[in-house]
């Protein structure tokens, strides 16, 4: 082939592809619906074939009267929450104090049953030296939620030890506050006129998943002197406890610790007469449990 020809035959080829771009320019788009995409030159068949559907070949079919039925039958149909009974127990101490004078076993035990909004309350707690009762006493209670974390309850309390056995009405209010601090604040009406406002919190410190560090205080305030029973008018006594437990279990914890008491006022002055300290520091051994 000569210069002459081939020259020819390039400027022919490229000509001949300016005229297809300038003819793509300016077709209407719409009417290549009809083109056989095949006679395209550079065009695969995988490029130009749709996007598959999203849209389910079977579609859902409507929810029926029929089907609800047979829910609620089947299972028995759903109850509310706060309709539900449940029950709850919690030893929140089970322990042994080495005292100065004996050892003593003493107890604090709460537990409840009902539902979301109305329980009944149980608690207990006491001492027990030597082999005899030095403190007892259980409390039946009303419990109403008037907040997701705090209940008003109201009943009574009935003392078997110390002195002859007393019944008080009980009124208070018991909650969470701060943070996981458990609070208890009552106040008692007894027989005699006399009266008397108990306040309690214990707080959860998490060192690691399983032990947990819990400081707890207690105070108690009388109306009036009951000398059959040690007690003095104004602030009687004050408890405070720092008990260090592991969870072998969520249920199930051993503990160890101190305890701190105070007696003040008239109180002190008739635990002298018996021959008591005014105050005691004792060192604890217990279990703390609830199912």
């Amino acid at each position: 082939m000569t210069r002459f020809a081939a020259f020819s035959f390039f400027l022919g080829g490229s000509l001949s592809t300016a005229m297809a771009a300038s003819d793509m320019q300016g077709m209407d788009h719409s009417q290549m619906s009809g083109m056989d995409h095949s006679q395209m030159p550079g065009m695969s068949h995988a490029a130009m074939k749709p996007a598959a559907s999203t849209e389910s070949h079977t579609p859902i079919p409507a929810l029926t009267d029929a089907d609800r039925a047979a829910v609620f039958t089947s299972h028995g149909g759903h109850q509310v929450h706060d309709s539900v009974i449940n029950t709850y127990f919690l030893a929140d101490k089970l322990e042994w104090q080495n005292g100065d004078d004996a050892s003593t076993l003493a107890w604090d035990l709460s537990g409840w049953i009902g539902g979301d909004i109305d329980r009944l309350w149980l608690r207990s707690e006491g001492e027990r030296s030597n082999g005899k009762t030095e403190d007892a006493e259980i409390q039946a209670l009303w419990g109403h939620a008037i907040s997701p974390w705090w209940d008003v309850v109201s009943g009574v309390r009935q003392d078997f030890k110390p002195g002859a056995p007393q019944t008080w009405a009980a009124f208070g209010l018991q909650g969470m506050a701060l943070y996981n601090f458990e609070a208890e604040a009552t106040a008692f009406l007894g027989e005699n006129g006399q009266s008397a406002v108990r306040l309690e919190g214990d707080y959860d410190i998490l060192l690691t998943n399983r032990l947990i560090l819990q400081p707890t205080a207690e105070l108690n305030v009388y109306g009036k002197n009951d000398p059959q029973r040690g007690i003095g008018s104004g602030l009687s006594n004050t408890e405070a406890g720092l008990r260090l437990r592991y969870e072998i279990r969520r249920e199930f914890a051993p503990y160890i610790g101190v305890t701190w008491n105070r007696t003040y006022g008239n109180t002190a002055s008739y635990a002298r007469e018996e021959g008591e300290d005014r105050s005691e520091t004792r060192m604890v051994l217990g279990v703390r449990l609830w199912f």
